[in-house]
């Protein structure tokens, strides 16, 4: 039987590269989006994978997406929280707003998912909850107090909830990716972006595919003896 796949933000980016790689283990893959319509029936298009649309920092939304989802699939076994979304600037010019949207999605997400799938998971005594963290949740950003608390907050969200579903077989792990090779990163201007790759020893940007493979292993049967860990994937930039 095919275990069922919940990828948030997983129609682009990143994302796309995860749900990707969980339907090439052999997982039934839904992937949520909060946005684009068009982009998204385009990606069912492209790949054959089902999406879902829904806002992961409304509570209520993930509880009834998370529900379509397994009536329609299958009980979730496997839950991504890849979703996220930047509002940049100083603390002399972030508004409450900008800290406030960053916090509910990128941090509040993680929390309103598991709320809506880790009472099955611990019933069936199986589940892979991976979350996506960030360099900038380990080492801090200038300009993004918002994102980096989220972030770093994902890490001891992480390491928490391991310890509620280690002895039902539901693991709870962490990926924090470096600087990697997507539009959103693409739209650094050229000579910000030197600056990034000189600090990075590897001399390049990472690539969607390989945070994917990363993610693959953890969501997979063979890391079951894995929980609570944040694997980084930055080439070598921040270790710790």
């Amino acid at each position: 039987m095919s275990r069922v796949a919940i990828v948030t933000g997983g129609t682009r980016g990143i994302g796309e590269a995860i749900s990707l790689a969980l339907k090439e283990q052999g997982m039934k893959v839904a992937a949520n989006y909060a946005g684009n319509d068009e982009k998204a029936q385009a990606f069912t298009q492209r790949t054959g994978i089902a999406v879902y649309k829904w806002d992961v920092s409304d509570y209520e939304a993930c509880q009834a997406g998370c529900k379509r989802v397994a009536d329609e699939l299958g009980p979730v076994d496997v839950v991504v929280n890849n979703a996220g979304i930047t509002r940049d600037g100083t603390i002399l010019k972030m508004t409450y707003e900008m800290w406030r949207e960053v916090i509910d999605v990128n941090l509040g997400g993680c929390f309103n998912m598991a709320k809506a799938v880790f009472p099955g998971m611990r019933e069936r005594k199986y589940g892979r909850i991976v979350n996506i963290g960030s360099i900038n949740g380990q080492g801090g950003q200038y300009g993004q107090v918002n994102y980096a608390a989220a972030k770093a907050g994902i890490h001891g969200f992480t390491k928490a909830l391991a310890q509620e579903g280690a002895r039902v077989n539901v693991t709870v792990n962490a990926l924090a990716p470096g600087y990697i090779d997507t539009d959103m990163v693409a739209a650094v201007p050229p000579d910000v972006l030197e600056k990034i790759v000189a600090k990075i020893p590897v001399g390049r940007l990472g690539r969607a595919d390989e945070i994917a493979r990363g993610v693959a292993f953890l969501c997979s049967e063979d890391a079951g003896f894995i929980t609570g860990s944040t694997l980084s994937l930055n080439g070598g930039q921040h270790m710790y």
